[in-house]
């Protein structure tokens, strides 16, 4: 089809303005010998599709206002004549706002409408606000709702073929998981590749978290979904091969990952350096860190050395008496550990206070 013989055909159809809208004859004609629908398919069409508000024109001067251009709008009626009857402002408008505010303008909103017209009238909103868990407040939605807006905004989800119903099935795949409501967000917010990830990916992606442990209804199955999508399964198995250099079976590290998924987004530099801190200087056992992970998560150089170093110039001026629970003392606020431990007696306040700002590098002089 010709730009010519569409405009030609345009000048035939009132305007969006005109009370009345295109005769059933005018649109069939169109359909029939501009976009060359065999007539039983054009009347088909009209049919099913049109109302007493069909207006073409209206459509085709609604998308020529944002810019595409005809060639493209003739392309997308062509592959979706549904197009060429929506209501502008009950259907297209809409539909248009929602794409831009995904962050699809121009010519990249032009690309992915080229990909599947049928987007300009199917209810993506609508689609993604009936996945959303039925028990959630909506306030709880609305944050759901602009949180996936941010989330497709980072997602090169216009070169997926149908991202409609991928990121819809694999939403409620992901709910069917147990991950709904404030875990959703999480998924949403952290990791948005996992929304556009091919289905059988994904739920391989979840058996393997599953293997090691986490049951459907744990509140770390979501911390343990984003972790392994993170990793390569290289790096998975460096980071558990670590853990095994260092005496930890492999039930072992599995406890410690059930109970602080994080713990395998942490550098190996940094496992390294902890587990050989707490092995070689705090003398923790290895059943110390199998039961209390987060240990690892911490850091070295501000909290676990300078209050390590704390604690024993305190020791050794005999400010304490009894040796307290080490784990307790990196659990402490900090206030509260300044109060307890740095101001616990006025003379030595300076010198403690001294080691511990500088990383606890200042050692008790005897």
């Amino acid at each position: 089809m010709t730009t010519t013989l569409f405009h030609r055909y345009l000048h035939t159809i009132p305007p969006p303005s005109s009370p009345s809208s295109p005769s059933k004859s005018t649109i069939i004609t169109y359909l029939t010998t501009i976009l060359n629908f065999p007539k039983s398919r054009a009347i088909w069409f009209f049919n099913r599709l049109s109302s007493p508000q069909t207006n073409p024109q209206a459509v085709i001067s609604f998308l020529q206002s944002h810019n595409f251009k005809l060639t493209d709008i003739q392309s997308w009626v062509l592959k979706s004549p549904h197009i060429l009857f929506s209501d502008v402002n009950k259907t297209l408008k809409p539909r248009l706002d929602f794409f831009q505010d995904l962050g699809l303008k121009d010519q990249d909103l032009c690309k992915f409408i080229s990909k599947n017209p049928v987007y300009l009238t199917h209810r993506f909103d609508q689609r993604n606000n009936n996945n959303k868990n039925n028990n959630s407040s909506s306030s709880s939605n609305n944050n759901n709702n602009v949180n996936l807006i941010r989330t497709l905004r980072r997602c090169n989800w216009a070169d997926i073929k149908d991202p409609v119903t991928r990121v819809s099935n694999n939403v409620e795949y992901l709910e069917k998981c147990g991950i709904v409501g404030a875990q959703l967000a999480t998924v949403i917010t952290r990791q948005p590749r996992l929304l556009i990830m091919g289905e059988s990916e994904l739920k391989v992606l979840v058996s393997k978290v599953m293997d090691f442990g986490f049951s459907m209804d744990s509140r770390m199955l979501v911390h343990a979904i984003y972790t392994v999508s993170c990793l390569s399964e290289e790096t998975f198995e460096r980071k558990v091969e670590l853990f095994r250099s260092y005496g930890f079976t492999k039930g072992e590290f599995k406890i410690m990952f059930v109970k602080a998924p994080p713990l395998l987004r942490v550098s190996e530099t940094k496992l390294r350096s902890g587990i050989e801190f707490f092995f070689n200087e705090v003398k923790f056992e290895k059943d110390v860190l199998v039961r209390r992970p987060n240990c690892l998560m911490l850091s070295l150089e501000e909290r676990v050395i300078p209050r390590f170093r704390v604690v024993d110039i305190m020791m050794g001026k005999g400010i304490l008496k009894r040796q307290p629970k080490f784990l307790n003392v990196l659990s402490m606020p900090e206030g509260k550990f300044l109060e307890k431990f740095i101001y616990k007696d006025g003379d030595y306040a300076e010198e403690l206070l001294l080691a511990y700002k500088s990383g606890g590098s200042l050692l008790q002089n005897e």
